[in-house]
């Protein structure tokens, strides 16, 4: 509300119509505004206050606001396989192979403990992940090398990822490694790798998703992988999986086949 009275120099109560729709317009056309949903609550507000004071408000509508859709970002499996390469600590690389190789968001990455893994049967137990439910995921035979070789030397005695013990509510202290840690090391690593993308730790949860998409994998064994409590968020895959029954192309390519040997 203080921003509007400063622009007209008089407090919302004592403006009229024309004069709240000039600065809402203002408002938007405005480079510095932070976002829709910023101008969202100014609306809101200032309907708010005009009613408080029994003054007319109706003519402050309000559209449904869209979000921006965006499509993450997924890596090449080459680029994966770069990340994994440039991992120069047995911890990182472990890391980054849960994160692309089990689909793991980063708490449940940070929360799998020892008693969670299971060799024989090849499988990993997600306990509470989003949404308050388990799952099991495959744990790869390459994964599961690497895993026993990064136990033997680091000796983790519960959670798999060991940090600094950080005091929590209730005086008792949590050990597993930090969200800032798990973040800094992915970033750190695609760096090494080269990556020019904007990794992140969902990034290679991304890629994991559309990587068995276009291996053949079929959208509802998916989406149980992922966790996902409604089909629609597992389906956005869709759009990004290169699968050889709907293979896109450019133009170019076929025009480069067809002109080329002319």
């Amino acid at each position: 509300m203080a921003s509007i009275s400063l622009y007209f120099g008089k407090i919302p109560t004592e403006l009229d119509p024309e004069q709240v729709h000039d600065y809402l317009f203002y408002l938007q056309k405005k480079s510095k505004t932070p976002s829709q949903t910023y101008f969202k609550h100014c609306v809101y507000g200032l309907r708010f206050l005009l009613k408080s004071e029994g003054l007319p408000y109706q003519f402050l509508r309000l559209p449904a606001i869209r979000h921006e859709k965006k499509l993450p970002v997924v890596l090449s499996k080459e680029e994966v396989w770069a990340m994994l390469q440039s991992a120069k600590l047995l911890k990182h690389k472990i890391l980054i192979g849960l994160l692309y190789g089990c689909g793991l968001r980063c708490m449940e990455a940070r929360s799998v403990r020892l008693q969670d893994l299971d060799f024989d049967r090849k499988q990993l137990k997600v306990v509470q992940g989003k949404g308050k439910k388990d799952r099991y995921v495959p744990l790869s035979v390459h994964l599961i090398r690497g895993l026993k070789k990064y136990m033997q030397g680091e000796k983790p005695q519960d959670y798999l990822f060991n940090g600094k013990p950080v005091e929590r509510a209730g005086g008792d202290f949590d050990s597993k490694y930090s969200q800032r840690g798990v973040q800094w090391a992915v970033r750190q690593v695609a760096k090494a790798a080269g990556v020019k993308k904007e990794v992140h730790t969902h990034t290679l949860r991304h890629s994991y998703a559309t990587h068995l998409l276009e291996d053949g994998m079929d959208i509802m064994t998916l989406k149980d992988l992922l966790g996902h409590q409604n089909i629609e968020t597992t389906m956005e895959y869709l759009h990004i999986a290169q699968l050889d029954t709907q293979k896109v192309f450019s133009p170019l390519d076929t025009l480069f086949e067809k002109c080329s040997s002319k």
